[in-house]
């Protein structure tokens, strides 16, 4: 059975929105993909402020940029076919939207992009709010990568995602262990811009600077890091903990970052020591790292260090694979949404139950 979906995904960090547009193939229960098309649409100067200060709008105006956006990501929706030459051709789209507030622990989740507006403007099956139903069933809504890292990748057992948040799964005999790690591009790219550029190219100003032991100290010290898994990161624990508490240490920019490179390292290689030691097998392990922070090769070269004691082997997959890995996981989600299959997993998240999850909209008439 071929399935041919569109996804969607807003990270984090901010730059931009990711769309794909790929063919899944199910033969017997063995999934593959084709990348048929794939595009990044960088956000304005407008939008990534009203993303970043989402969560400070009162009630009626975050309602209102809920459905602005919506209609935004409908607009480059239809862009993106138009743009591709692939009108008429996928069967749904599959939108993570752009997460605002996150507090699992009072049953909450929120990402902005109203599914309805997507699939009114589009005329096309829609599937959104991917992470609601975990989050009502007592879990973290976080992370929901692995059901596609399973079906899509299965000649890898670990994965690491180095978006806004770097968040590892491992896939055992097990089951599923997957947990957010750490703030990164957030709070890269945050220092990058008081340099007045959006990112640290290839990771080269934090090669330039010193590690800071008593930054680093202060940094490993945060109480997350010592919470047992399924746990999950809220974008405000970049601003709001974070950030602030590299703003008060005087430092170089690239003394901070270098520092902050080093915590994502220690904090990576943590979790996997953590997750190996948990898991009966042993013997070498292939790491699948993705995200933008991939193409920072300071920051891969210090994890592959930091990895290999652990017998684990860093594979940087082709560019196309790191940057819209997110994306394409989110149109299989929409695909098992649709067949009435699991999206999410207790085992990663700490719900109650394995889910499917994901709000349907028919926006074509019946």
């Amino acid at each position: 059975m071929v399935y041919k979906a569109i996804g969607l995904m807003s990270g984090s960090s901010l730059d931009g929105l990711d769309i794909i547009f790929a063919h899944f193939h199910d033969q017997a229960g063995t999934w593959s993909f084709e990348i048929r098309a794939a595009d990044c649409y960088g956000y304005t100067a407008e939008w990534e402020e009203r993303l970043r200060s989402a969560t400070d709008l009162p009630a009626r105006e975050y309602l209102l940029l809920h459905t602005r956006y919506g209609r935004y990501l409908a607009e480059n929706v239809l862009r993106f076919m138009e743009e591709k030459n692939i009108q008429l051709q996928a069967d749904l789209i599959a939108s993570h939207g752009h997460t605002t507030f996150h507090a699992p622990w009072q049953g909450m989740t929120a990402q902005l992009g109203d599914g309805a507006v997507l699939a009114a403007e589009t005329n096309m099956a829609v599937v959104s709010d991917l992470r609601a139903l975990d989050v009502a069933l007592g879990g973290q809504g976080a992370p929901i990568v692995p059901v596609g890292e399973k079906l899509l990748f299965p000649e890898y057992d670990l994965f690491l995602n180095l978006g806004g948040i770097a968040n590892i799964s491992a896939h055992g005999m097990d089951g599923v262990t997957a947990f957010d790690i750490c703030p990164a591009n957030r709070v890269l790219n945050a220092l990058a811009r008081q340099l007045n550029k959006p990112y640290d190219d290839k990771g080269a100003w934090a090669a330039q600077g010193q590690v800071n032991e008593n930054l680093l100290g202060d940094l490993n010290a945060l109480e997350y890091y010592e919470k047992p898994w399924p746990k999950s990161l809220a974008n405000e624990f970049s601003t709001r903990t974070v950030l602030p508490l590299l703003d008060g240490h005087v430092l170089s920019i690239q003394g901070k970052l270098r520092t902050y490179t080093a915590h994502i390292v220690l904090q990576t290689a943590k979790a996997a020591k953590r997750i190996l030691a948990a898991s009966p097998a042993g013997g070498d392990h292939k790491l699948l790292v993705t995200g933008g922070g991939a193409f920072n090769t300071f920051l891969v070269d210090r994890l592959r260090e930091r990895l290999a004691p652990l017998n684990v082997t860093l594979v940087v997959p082709p560019d196309e694979v790191i940057k819209f890995k997110e994306a394409l996981i989110m149109a299989l989600l929409g695909v098992l949404r649709w067949r009435e299959n699991n999206t999410t997993l207790a085992s990663v998240t700490g719900a109650r139950r394995d889910a499917i999850g994901g709000a349907l909209w028919m926006g074509q008439e019946g």
